[in-house]
């Protein structure tokens, strides 16, 4: 690029008029999975009439939620699966420079993934399974990459506190691109006492929000940030303003919430709703069919990671915020009563806790006031 057109490109970003980048053009279009997913919700009902019979009820209620619920007796049976999504490029990208697999992180970041819905719900986590998928058998040669694999998701489910039970490791060629692999799994939990059930049927007007810290990108917008780098001269090994390389600094590894979330139980903190912050972001902080707007008057602050993205997107904050977690992996809703316990448990667990806002009467939105930043209701389209 010649020097007089360089300067009017940079002039054009300090205008604002270069093109903002967004998610859909990553190829990532909630427009198009959202409406797949409530059919599958509706479909779903009809199956209940298969537990006649048996010692289980389903719970009508959590459908739509980030965890399926089964009544049995006493307590409550709860079920979850999901996977890690694209970060596993971004770990076989940064090898290239590094030499390291980081298939420890990713690890992690999917069991995180799993379990941080399971206990969306007030569950206890007890078993997960891993499926890993790759697209080719020469994947499993890599003795490296796998034992950093099956040790980081080790160490991740003793942070959960949950048993690895198994699961599944198939080659799908034609599938899968033949040097990677789909990571995800599933995971069982039970609501013992039963008065522990989360599901928002306790929300109401005056509860406050608070939101809990964010390691970084966790695993959603890798699609995204990925697009980023290609866009870079020097892709993920650009240095970040902190002198972190950009594809390290997507690698952080993704906050497992299970410990704080029991803490708080034990602690007799009236729990009245929870949301696990991923895909559309802030968004999900409305995901309960209630129709109340969610008034946000304090911010997190945002990772260096994440303010690198919004910048090299670029990407306008009404497009980070709708989809990315913008320092906010974990939303917590309570009595104004319980809020200092709250923080005193966060600070135990050595996790950032925000009061960061209120529930109020008025119609289904998110209103991020620091930001002057609106979502409708009509934003969010994950339920039937």
């Amino acid at each position: 690029m010649c020097f007089e057109l360089m300067k009017f490109v940079v002039k054009l970003s300090r205008m604002g008029k270069l093109k903002k980048l967004t998610y859909k053009q990553t190829g990532v279009s909630y427009d198009a999975m959202d409406p797949l997913k409530r059919m599958a919700q509706i479909a779903g009902k009809k199956t209940a009439k298969n537990l006649h019979g048996s010692s289980f009820l389903e719970l009508k209620q959590s459908r739509g939620e980030s965890a399926y619920v089964l009544d049995h007796g006493d307590s409550y049976f709860v079920s979850v699966m999901e996977g890690l999504g694209t970060k596993s490029l971004v770990a076989d990208a940064m090898r290239k420079v590094t030499g390291k697999t980081y298939y420890d992180k990713v690890a992690q970041d999917t069991v995180a993934a799993i379990i941080n819905d399971l206990i969306t719900v007030g569950a206890k986590p007890i078993t997960i399974l891993a499926y890993w998928a790759a697209g080719n058998a020469k994947w499993f040669e890599d003795k490296k990459r796998m034992e950093d694999l099956v040790n980081g998701w080790k160490k991740a489910c003793d942070m959960a506190g949950v048993v690895w039970g198994g699961g599944e490791t198939p080659t799908l060629s034609g599938i899968i691109e033949p040097d990677t692999i789909d990571l995800g799994g599933s995971s069982f939990g039970v609501i013992k006492p039963k008065k522990r059930l989360v599901l928002g049927e306790k929300l109401k007007v005056g509860d406050v929000i608070i939101l809990f810290e964010s390691s970084g990108i966790h695993a959603n917008g890798l699609s995204l940030a990925r697009k980023i780098a290609s866009n870079l001269k020097n892709g993920y090994s650009t240095k970040m303003p902190n002198g972190q390389m950009y594809g390290e600094g997507l690698l952080s590894p993704t906050l497992i919430y299970s410990k704080i979330i029991q803490d708080l139980f034990a602690n007799h903190v009236d729990i009245h709703y929870m949301a696990h912050i991923t895909g559309h972001g802030w968004r999900k902080i409305m995901r309960h069919t209630k129709p109340f707007t969610y008034r946000i008057h304090t911010l997190p602050p945002v990772p260096e990671i994440l303010k690198f993205i919004c910048k090299k997107g670029p990407l306008d904050e009404k497009e980070a915020y709708g989809n990315l977690n913008m320092g906010a992996g974990y939303a917590v809703f309570v009595p104004k009563k319980d809020v200092e316990k709250v923080m005193r448990i966060a600070k135990k667990n050595k996790i950032e806790a925000y009061d960061a806002g209120v529930v109020e009467k008025g119609k289904k939105q998110v209103i991020i006031e620091p930001k002057n930043i609106v979502f409708e209701g009509e934003s969010l389209k994950v339920r039937a």
